[in-house]
């Protein structure tokens, strides 16, 4: 094997050119699904390069987490389904991590909440934003925004802080997931209620957030939805009941101790 060792011959992830060639089987399937399509992404030209590290950062902490939604971050969903249903107008933002990772999921989560879909990127270029726009046509999306960008966030700088003014910058309820700390900051001081995802609790931006989920974006976005469709129809009393029931310290705590303990995690 010239060298090679054999048991890290056999562990190492399969090179793949579709996810369909993934063994669902395999213990790190989702791992593997979440760098299958940011590289995806990369060559499309709708994921930055800066995307892949970041999507690194959060697959160490989903591996510590045992790659699992844990009950804490169950209840953050659930939370954010009601929140959803509750708004008057909610925007779910899009950047380029959550348009290759989840297209189509975010795009069912957007019919079942009654939401409108918003790209906003970081590294903003009008060509990445039409390849993104009809990257998430293809998965289902049908009106987007996020191409006007007639409108800035107050206090923040370069192409994150434009939104579009009947979008975010209107919106009383917005999901940013994958999002940095300062983005989520200005969108909070706007007096935004903010339902954010990310692996890492320490982070800013759920620390920052009235409903953080702790989750790997690929569980969340479709229980989120799951969780909508159960609660369609339930009285607005009965909504507000369940966010006022979710406590997003306890999550944070929770999702904290069980990285830092290391509990359930996959072989590897």
């Amino acid at each position: 094997m010239h060298g090679e060792d054999a048991s890290t011959k056999n562990s190492a992830p399969p090179e793949v050119d579709s996810e369909e060639e993934i063994p669902e089987d395999h213990p790190r399937y989702q791992d593997l699904i979440t760098r299958h399509r940011i590289e995806a992404g990369v060559e499309k030209g709708i994921t930055h390069l800066q995307g892949m590290h970041a999507e690194g950062r959060g697959s160490a902490f989903d591996y510590l987490l045992g790659e699992t939604t844990i009950p804490t971050a169950d209840a953050a969903e659930k939370a954010a389904a009601a929140q959803l249903l509750l708004a008057d107008q909610p925007v779910l933002s899009v950047n380029g991590n959550v348009a290759a990772l989840v297209p189509s999921e975010i795009t069912e989560l957007a019919e079942a909440v009654d939401a409108d879909l918003e790209i906003n990127l970081f590294n903003r270029t009008d060509e990445r934003l039409q390849r993104i726009a009809d990257h998430l046509k293809e998965h289902g999306a049908t009106d987007l925004k996020g191409l006007d960008a007639d409108a800035k966030i107050p206090e923040l700088d370069h192409g994150r802080g434009l939104v579009d003014e009947d979008g975010i910058y209107s919106a009383d309820v917005v999901l940013v997931p994958l999002e940095d700390g300062d983005r989520a900051e200005a969108l909070d001081a706007m007096g935004k209620t903010e339902i954010v995802i990310d692996l890492n609790p320490l982070s800013r931006s759920p620390q920052t957030a009235d409903i953080p989920i702790v989750d790997n974006i690929l569980r969340a976005v479709p229980n989120i939805t799951e969780h909508a469709q159960d609660l369609k129809g339930r009285s607005e009393s009965n909504l507000q009941e369940i966010v006022n029931s979710f406590d997003p310290e306890s999550h944070l705590t929770a999702a904290e101790d069980r990285i830092r303990t290391g509990e359930s995690k996959p072989e590897s």
